[in-house]
């Protein structure tokens, strides 16, 4: 140890140079992206204005408007930008440094330009054009100008051959490349005033902002064989310990960082911060299809923006170039750290287009981590086989996110505070795992040279495991749907068959670390695990379905690793596009077995989801089949082995999530029975929720929660409730409202029935239940649930219908014949809560409402409906309204009051006065018996009884109207109109 002449050791502090280069990226970076996001938040449609147009003309900020027109962007980039200057001449001296040995004339205009230039930027930094144009445009210019030595002689002084001055000259060509179109959208803005110029020409800006920084990023491979020694006895600068370079000085220092060995194996924190980033990359896909959704919903077809999902096979082709998948290795966070700032921090763009395409962007940050991840630890098998078992890692803690969050994922965009979002926190959290992600990039030039199998089958097996993974995987609650066959319960719920979906997922990471590859691999295995299995969850119902559906989980996640060696040592590129291709081949044809009645060719997949089934599950046999022919030409089965240590750090992961969800399970298992709002009569509701997106593309549950609270609902059917499958998110939002409202709930047919669902919610006990799904030659599948509930002692019938769409009327005259005689064929009391396609007293309506049903209409004299439709029989009609649905869907609540009738007059089905359409004041009506007074006149939160003035009221005698709950007000308006 050193020590001053008087014997006092010498305290000293090594730093490696390469941070230098690495806190100046981080600052430069963060300062731009800190007064963007603070300025789109705080006063978006004022930095997005110019002198010529405002929003939504221009949607997009300068670069200048953004860092120094508004407070308090303008101070945080201030400040963020000063932090770099210390940094930045740091990496002007160590590119000196570096460079000068063998180009010293290079190195010192390099430097000389890299000053003055540094010194330029402060003035167009400190100088915004709102202090003083003319003297911020001088700045940039000169800026821009002394950028040209700077770049040429940093690129030319660089050793030739090495993969820095590769990086630079491409990201120079594309910085001066960016100029042509940012002068171009410049001059359409300022001499022609073309609307949204300046926005594109925005767009240009920030790249370059964004490529400078990344120029000078390239400094960390040189830096890398430097350390800098700081000590009371002064400042050294020497090689890097372990460079294998000899020096004789400081200026024969040459970037060493191809011969620095880096272990094997990764470490515990490296291990959780990939869990981290797969968790943040399944909840990014998953929030693709699922805010994608939201367009075709609206236009009722194919809407144009389903062309963005190429975007999955599209961004790997921006890292062809191995010199891109180098840098981008060497510094994985920034990708990482983009797709959390974008796919996560797109809940704080307020219109549902701009929130998808930045989904869009997120997911193609997301693959292309992916991509260059995959390709940086091929030549490094141990950490390889934990990146890929932290896949599956990450998914299962998606999962139990959305265990916990009632099958939400709460950092989705569609999430938010007033929902029960925790977009926030999943900011921080994705972004502490992007950061601690370290270079991927191998110090060993070997490559893997494998022999045998074929690219084809690689990416096949690749893209049908992604599919599989996340089509039945992503969510606990989807395989229990898959097997649902409603009451009395012959299978799990939601909640009792988590636990196994869980346990079984946990068995099968476990097993693709500890059990032998040669085993996994074996054809034997995948055909009575996995093919069996498949079989038996696609076919079987109840608990022997979901025992298969269960094993099929396991399987999956068995073969993670065998799937993983499948695909290595071929193009990363090439294996990644085609794998992703094949997995958006899988879910477009999986939504056109559903969506045939408004997709072109939709004839050819209609009903036939057990195609798409068994080509996903006969993909991941191929990928299984071509890691065998690999493996017996490479002998490759040693090295996708799970270690020791990555079991131990698998497991104190897996213990954590398996604790959790346990928790959750204990705290969602009801402790009570449920009971109605009242003891002598119920209400009941119809609902079309829109597959639970309201109109801004935010996840309803909440506000309809909220909304069948308020109505007092003791049942209620809802329709567009089937959300369990890729396109819909994986999703099922009346486990919320069922749990907080305390309600039984049959969830009709499953995802696997080809309809677009619908469920019944219950506070009474649901005795028996059956599930039709109607005759529809042309069109949509109907589905309906044909439930028997314990009311007050009394059974009761209720029948959940969702009709086929207008377009089909052979369909619907046959499902309105199936339906009437279900009706017709029970002689219990009976209630009807259905989306009937119809117009009242007309066609079909009969049909529902006639002889053979024996069901009367709520309210034959409501001319303002054509879809929902409440009809009844055997129970006493107390009241009817319609309630306006705010933003929430397409479609209004329509409740009805009822009374059960005594046993005698149950048995008259005679028009008489509970069957008639007589007209009741509500003063009349006992007020324990009304309508909830809480929607009267402006209503709450946007939802209101609907009052019409129009011939409803006006053209019919007194005695004809139906009992409903009107105000007196509303009485005065029709008694002035007769008069």
């Amino acid at each position: 140890m050193a020590t001053t002449p008087s014997g006092t050791p010498i305290k000293t502090v090594t730093v490696n140079a390469q941070w230098f280069a690495i806190a100046h990226t981080v600052c430069a970076y963060l300062a731009f992206g800190v007064a963007l996001v603070v300025g789109w938040y705080l006063h978006y449609e004022k930095i997005v204005k110019n002198s010529s147009f405002g929003y939504p003309d221009e949607w997009f900020p300068s670069v200048s408007a953004t860092i120094g027109d508004r407070y308090p962007e303008r101070s945080l980039f201030q400040i963020l930008i000063a932090l770099c200057a210390g940094p930045r001449f740091l990496l002007l001296i160590f590119n000196y440094i570096v460079q000068s040995p063998l180009h010293p004339k290079l190195a010192l205009t390099s430097f000389i330009s890299g000053f003055l230039r540094t010194w330029t930027c402060g003035g167009w930094v400190y100088i915004t054009s709102t202090d003083d144009h003319d003297a911020h445009d001088v700045f940039m210019i000169s800026y821009i100008v002394l950028t040209l030595p700077w770049e040429i002689c940093t690129i030319l002084a660089s050793p030739k051959g090495s993969s820095q001055r590769q990086g630079r000259l491409w990201t120079c060509l594309t910085f001066f490349g960016t100029l042509g179109p940012l002068i171009y959208y410049f001059i359409q803005h300022k001499v022609h005033v073309v609307p949204g110029a300046y926005s594109i020409y925005a767009y240009f800006e920030w790249a370059l902002i964004i490529l400078d920084v990344a120029f000078d990023a390239w400094s960390v491979i040189d830096f890398k064989g430097v350390d800098v020694t700081i000590s009371s006895a002064g400042i050294t600068v020497a090689p890097a310990a372990g460079a294998a370079v000899k020096v004789d000085s400081v200026k024969s220092v040459a970037p060493p960082v191809e011969s620095y060995v880096v272990p094997d194996e990764a470490s515990t924190v490296t291990f959780i911060a990939s869990c981290i980033n797969h968790f943040i990359q399944w909840s990014a896909i998953s929030s693709l299809f699922l805010t994608l959704w939201h367009f075709p919903l609206w236009s009722m077809g194919i809407s144009g923006y389903e062309a963005c999902i190429v975007v999955l096979f599209v961004a790997p082709l921006l890292v062809i170039p191995k010199s891109v998948r180098r840098v981008l290795g060497y510094a994985p966070w920034l990708t990482r750290a983009a797709t959390v700032i974008t796919a996560v921090g797109a809940y704080k763009v307020p219109d549902p287009r701009d929130k998808f395409l930045t989904v869009v962007a997120g997911c193609g940050f997301a693959v292309i981590s992916q991509v260059v991840e995959a390709s940086g630890l091929s030549t490094q098998p141990k950490k390889y086989t934990s990146w890929f078992v932290s896949v599956v890692v990450g998914l299962l803690a998606s999962s139990v996110a959305k265990f916990y969050w009632y099958s939400n994922n709460p950092i989705w965009p569609v999430m938010h505070d007033d929902n029960g979002g925790l977009n926030a926190l999943g900011l921080f959290v994705g972004l502490t795992g992007a950061f601690l992600t370290p270079s991927v990039v191998s110090s060993s030039q070997d490559t893997v040279v494998r022999k045998g199998g074929s690219i084809i089958l690689a990416s096949i097996g690749l893209g049908g495991w992604l599919y599989c993974l996340c089509e039945y995987m992503t969510d606990s609650a989807t395989l229990v749907q898959w097997v649902w066959t409603g009451y009395p319960l012959r299978g799990p719920t939601p909640v009792s068959g988590a636990l196994i979906h869980f346990g079984a997922f946990i068995l099968g990471i476990v097993a693709t670390i500890k059990v032998s590859p040669t085993l996994i691999s074996q054809l034997g295995y995948s055909i009575v695990v996995g093919g069996l299995a498949a079989v038996a969850m696609a076919t079987i119902p109840g608990w022997a379905g979901y025992v298969g559906a269960s094993a099929f989980v396991f399987y999956l996640a068995s073969v993670t690793t065998v799937i993983a060696q499948s695909a290595v040592g071929f193009s990363p590129v090439v294996t990644y596009v085609l794998g992703y291709l094949w997995f958006i081949v899988l879910n477009v044809a999986h939504v056109w077995t559903v969506a045939y009645a408004f997709v072109p060719g939709g004839w050819l997949l209609r009903e036939r989801a057990h195609i798409i089934h068994g080509a996903a599950f006969v993909s991941v046999v191929l990928g299984v089949v071509n890691y065998r022919l690999r493996s017996r030409a490479s002998h490759i089965a040693r090295l996708n082995l799970g270690t020791a240590r990555l079991f131990k750090q698998a497991m104190t992961v897996l213990t954590v999530l398996l604790a959790a969800s346990v928790a959750v399970f204990i705290r969602r298992t009801p402790s009570s029975p449920y009971s109605p709002h009242r003891d002598d009569n119920f209400n009941a509701g119809i609902w079309c929720v829109h597959f639970g997106l309201d109109n801004d593309m935010w996840s309803s549950e909440v506000r309809m929660r909220d909304l069948i609270r308020d109505a007092e609902l003791d049942i209620v059917g809802l329709l567009e409730t089937d959300t369990q499958r890729n396109i819909g998110g994986h999703r099922d939002f009346t486990q919320r409202i069922a749990e907080d409202l305390g309600m039984y709930v049959d969830y009709g047919p499953g995802p696997n029935k080809h309809t677009w669902g619908c469920a019944l919610l219950s506070k009474f006990p649901i005795l028996r239940s059956e599930h039709h799904l109607l005759p529809s030659p042309v069109g949509e599948l109907a589905p309906a649930i044909h439930a028997t509930l314990d009311i007050y002692g009394t059974e009761v019938d209720v029948v959940v219908f969702h009709s086929g769409q207008e377009e089909d009327e052979e369909d619907r005259r046959l499902q309105s014949r199936y339906l009437a005689k279900v009706m017709g064929g029970s002689h219990r009391p009976m209630i009807l809560l259905s989306y009937l396609v119809t117009e009242p007293l007309n066609g079909n309506y009969f049909t529902y409402a006639g002889e053979e049903s024996r069901m009367h209409d709520i309210d034959s004299t409501d001319w303002d409906r054509w879809c929902e439709y409440i009809m009844f029989r055997g129970v006493q009609k107390v009241a009817y309204a319609r309630i306006s649905r705010s933003t929430i869907t397409d479609t209004e609540l329509q409740v009805a009051k009822f009374k059960l009738l005594p046993a005698e007059e149950a048995q008259e089905l005679d028009e008489d006065f509970y069957y008639g359409n007589h007209f009741v004041p509500e003063n009349k009506v006992p007020p324990h018996m009304r309508m909830p007074q809480i929607f009267h006149g402006d209503g709450v939160r946007g939802h209101r009884y609907h009052v019409f003035d129009e011939p409803r009221y006006f053209a019919q005698d007194r005695d004809q109207l139906n009992e409903a709950t009107i105000t007196e007000v509303e009485w005065s308006d029709v008694e002035e109109t007769e008069a």
